[in-house]
């Protein structure tokens, strides 16, 4: 909704530029508001137009980072706790080999284990079961995008130089 202001035209309308131009006169209004907030999410910090970033725009901003091995060792519990497992399947090697997955990754790969081990006529799921499942289910956010994502918390006008 707020991309950079890159002078593209789609089609005559300037959407994009009028969307964040009237958002920015909105967030500097001429009158004060209190208790309004203003919250904003985005995966793609970098196609953030420069002018939401000054200073007085947005106070905080706050990550939310990809889990790391304790945390999907974790969601791996969840989501293989009524799963019978193989002795052959040790969830720490899962959280292990699952780097820049995020939790619904991890679950979805867990139903497609499980689905694996019913297609096989199998009662329990087994290491080869996640790791054709691995094959198929692949982290959605490259490292390369998360590495960016990180810069961009620890300094967000760093995004535009």
């Amino acid at each position: 909704m707020a991309r950079s202001r890159t002078g593209e035209d789609f089609g005559g309308s300037r959407v994009t530029e009028r969307i964040v131009d009237t958002l920015l006169t909105e967030m500097d209004g001429l009158q004060e508001l209190k208790s309004v907030v203003v919250l904003a999410a985005t995966n793609r910090p970098e196609d953030i137009d420069p002018a939401l970033l000054r200073p007085g725009r947005f106070d905080k901003i706050v990550s939310i980072p990809m889990p790391g091995v304790e945390e999907r060792l974790e969601i791996f519990k969840v989501h293989t706790k009524r799963m019978p497992l193989a002795k052959d399947v040790r969830r720490e090697d899962l959280a292990e080999s699952t780097e820049n997955y995020t939790g619904a990754e991890i679950e979805n790969l867990c139903r497609e284990a499980g689905m694996n081990a019913i297609r096989n006529k199998r009662e329990e799921v087994n290491k080869g079961d996640f790791e054709r499942a691995m094959q198929d289910i692949r982290p959605a956010i490259p490292k390369e995008l998360a590495e960016r994502i990180k810069r961009f918390k620890e300094e967000p006008q760093s995004m535009y130089r």
